[in-house]
This record gives C-alpha cells, structure tokens and sequence, in this order.
C-alpha cells in the first residue's frame, strides 16, 4: 500500500491547499505512523507551510524522520516554511537591525532571508529533480511569504514571475523573476516557496506517483478523503477542540466585512478570532482580504484549516487576484456559511483615486456587504478613536454602506469606554458598540503578522479574547446574503463623499 504522509504539526497549515489530493497519513511531532517510524512506513512526505520556523515547533523525532527519508532516497517535498525547514539557515528578522538566525535542516543547500511577496504566479522549470520531468511549460501557483528570499548552490527548480515585491511594483518589463525552488543534489528532497504546486500543475502530480511506484492510485485518494476529514474535525492543530456537525445550511453563505479607521487596528486579530469561533460552532468559513496581501487571513485558516482560494485576495486596481464580481459568483455557489472579508487599511484608503474599485469602503458599497468598523485605541486613546469612528460610520452611511457594529479594540479603561458609548449611539446609526479589552501578556513576541507571527499563539489568544468577550451569536446576525450590484465609479463616489 502507497503511503504519503503529511506534516501535522503546530505552526503548520495542512488544510491551506490540497497536495493535489495525495497525502494518506498524518505525521505527528513524534514522527510515528501507527507506532512506527515514518521513515519506515512512508514513501513520501509532504511538509506544507506555517510557522515552523518561528514556532519551532519541528521536533527532534520529526527531524530524524525527516533526515532518514531523505538519505534513503524518498521524495520530501517542503513548500514555504517546509522548504525553509530544509534550508541551512533562516533570518527572520524583519525590521531587526540585526539578523535573527534560525537553522535549517540542512538538507537543501540555501538559505533564507526577508523578501515579501503574495502573488499568484506563474514559474519557470529547471530539469534537477524526477518531480518536473516532462514538464514543458512554465507552473501555476501562488506565493504569501515573509521570508521568501532564497539564496545559495542548491540545484534550482524554478523562478517565479512576480508582479509585486516587498509592497513595490515590478519593473519595467512588469515582472521580477525570483529563485522559488531548489533540490538536493540526488533531487529527492524538494523545497518551494510556491504553493498550490501539486494541486495546479498536473503533470507533477504524476511524476511523483511514479517516482513512487504507485499502482494503487484510487485507495490513496481514497485515503485522503479520510485525511481532510480528521483534518476538519479539529479547529487549530493539536487544540482538541473539535468541530460539529452543523445541522442545518443554508443555500448561499452570508458575509460580513471587518473594517476599520487605519493600520495597526487589529482586524487580522479580530477577523481571527472571530474565524475560530464560528468554526467552533459547526460554520464553514470563507476569508477574503481586500487587496493583495492575503498573508493576513493565514491565521484565521489555521484555525478553519481552510484553503487558500483564488478568490481569497480581492482586486483594488491592479492589486489583488479576483475582481469582486467574480469572488461573490463563486461564493454564492460554494458551500461556504459564513464569508468574513477583512478590510485593508483605512476603509477610505484610496477612495478618491481615479483607479475604481480602490478601498474597502468600494468593495463594500459594491454589494452592500454589512461592516463591523474597528479601532485600535492605543494610539490616540479611547476619545479620540470614538470621535474617528463616529466620522467614519456617518461617511460610511451616505455610501450606502450598512455598519451593523462599532468595535473598539484594544480598550484598557473600561469606565471610559461606558462613558463614550453613549456619545457613538447618539451621533450615528450603529445599534452596537462593542469591545475587545487589551491584551494582557508580557511577551509580545510572535504577535506581528506583519514581521513575525506564531500562529498557535496568535490565534488562541484571539480566539479566547473574541469568544470572552463578543456574543458571537449577536455576530452572526450581523451578516447578511448579498448580490453584486456595481462597482461605482470616480464621480459617483466623489459626489457621494461631498
């Protein structure tokens, strides 16, 4: 019997693509499979991508598992942070003014350093390795790294052309072309920073069956249609929190839109937390970002163990994968429940710029999509974020844009919050002013999406804080079925705004 195995690890997100429907066993932290080594049962795995590196949470038996695969000549393919595992070292110091050095296994001889990207792409092959045989034309995949720098002599796979690069358009010619791939020298061992790579790129798929000898193609997929349901019974990896059957659905899913007033107001914390909670409650969970980077919805799929999809990043202009039109069809013919969609800076960011759709604020108005709008009080203090908030509602209001909530986060006197409730109700429309309390932990440490981010951490404590403290049914009634109606354009919005 054929036996693939997939990493289940904390950090890890094996529900974020398919593995073109291959993997047939789950391997733990300890390595076993049934009480025996994986090196022993396994003729492949497949490590997928997380925070491996930043988490740590590779342990010394998996490793072992891991290296002795590799020298026996069985295929290990790491995508993102698996092949950053496979690396010799990892700088995950982003924004440090001093690398902060992680070790690799040392499998693949490369290493890794800050380099964003969250492009769907498409990659140039190298012939180094039994995996790309007979592929002729270029793969299809997606990058949403941090660490996505490559560097070194390992034999390169592919070459990814991105359109966008650390928050900066391409050049000139429209495209940087950026090493996304490499092999040790016996080409087993495959590390890259392209996911979807098995689930787009069929001839692949079947270069690793045969790599593998495999006759019994129909029991592995079989297989794996138990390894995506163990992987759905739980929220989070090794949380033990499991997930019910919801008893009734309905016929399309409902949405709702976390937006908010600026940057650093916690709607990736909130649209997390949030994400866990329904899915505690039996809910299968879309999330949408509006714009390109799509990084942002990575820790509330950890928790839904959902897939990345190629609606999951809403076109702004030229940023951005799916237009929204197009994202609502597919969304209102999915099985879906419940779409979350998280704004992208400010909800006006953009929205006077000549291009159309170019904020949220657009998107939202596109469809009526019903807004929780959110604050981050701890900049300008509760007040002031009060008086922001109530401007913003209002504005939102004229567009035609339906605020079911105001949410201010991060809220560390609550006799000041009671006092500025009254002043919100009074001054807008909104029935609900709700409130996330500041987090209380001493090591912050791993709580940054945007720079270093541990996604156990991160999303138990936005889980827990969201659960204490929301009615989460009083949530759910906030979304709402929509329709596209329209994207407006550059006059109607401007005589909207005045």
């Amino acid at each position: 019997m054929t036996r693939i195995g997939l990493a289940y690890v904390s950090g890890a997100v094996p529900g974020f693509e398919d593995f073109g429907n291959l993997p047939t066993d789950i391997v733990r932290e300890n390595g076993l499979i049934d009480g025996f080594k994986a090196s022993e049962k396994l003729d492949a795995l497949i490590i997928p991508g997380g925070t491996l590196i930043e988490s740590n949470d590779i342990s010394m038996d998996l490793n072992s598992e891991i290296k002795k695969m590799a020298r026996d000549g069985k295929p290990v393919i790491g995508i993102c942070a698996g092949f950053q595992l496979l690396s010799n070292q990892i700088d995950i110091g982003r924004k440090s003014p001093v690398p902060i050095l992680k070790e690799g296994l040392g499998i693949i001889d490369v290493n890794f350093s800050p380099l964003i990207t969250s492009d769907r792409v498409k990659a140039k092959v190298f012939n180094n390795s039994f995996l790309v045989k007979d592929q002729k034309e270029d793969i299809d995949g997606f990058h949403t790294h941090t660490y996505g720098k490559v560097e070194g002599d390992a034999k390169p796979l592919f070459y990814s052309k991105v359109q966008r690069m650390n928050y900066g358009d391409a050049n000139e010619k429209g495209e940087y072309n950026i090493f996304s791939g490499a092999c040790n020298d016996d080409g087993n061992v495959i590390g890259t920073m392209i996911h979807g790579l098995l689930d787009e790129n069929p001839v692949l798929v079947k270069n690793l069956l045969e790599q593998i000898d495999a006759k019994d193609i129909d029991e592995i997929y079989n297989r794996n249609i138990e390894v995506k349901r163990f992987l759905n019974s739980e929220v989070g990896i090794n949380t033990n929190i499991k997930v019910p059957e919801l008893k009734t659905k309905a016929k399309k899913p409902k949405y709702l839109m976390i937006g908010s007033n600026g940057s650093d107001s916690g709607k990736t914390f909130i649209l997390t937390g949030l994400a866990g909670a329904l899915r505690k409650r039996g809910y299968k969970i879309a999330l949408l970002k509006v714009g390109p980077d799509v990084r942002d919805i990575i820790p509330g799929l950890y928790l839904t163990k959902g897939k990345m999809e190629d609606f999951a990043s809403i076109k702004i202009g030229h940023l951005g994968w799916m237009d929204i039109e197009s994202a609502i069809s597919k969304l209102n013919s999915s099985d879906y429940d419940i779409v979350l969609i998280e704004g992208v800076m400010s909800v006006f960011t953009g929205l006077l710029n000549e291009k159309v759709p170019f904020s949220a604020a657009e998107i939202a108005m596109s469809s009526k999509i019903p807004m929780i709008l959110a604050s981050g009080v701890n900049k300008g203090g509760i007040e002031s974020a009060a008086i922001d908030l109530v401007s913003h509602s209002n504005m939102l209001e004229k567009l035609g844009i339906p605020v079911e909530a105001i949410l201010l986060n991060k809220v560390y006197n609550e006799d000041i919050f009671n006092e500025v409730v009254p002043y919100i109700k009074n001054n807008t429309n909104v029935g609900k002013v709700l409130k996330l309390p500041k987090l209380k932990s001493a090591d912050m440490r791993g709580f940054i999406p945007e720079v270093e981010i541990r996604y156990d951490l991160f999303t138990s404590h936005a889980m827990e804080l969201v659960e204490n403290n929301l009615n989460i049914d009083e949530i759910i009634n906030m979304a709402r079925e929509v329709e596209f109606e329209k994207i407006y354009g550059f006059d109607e919005i401007r005589n909207k705004v005045i």
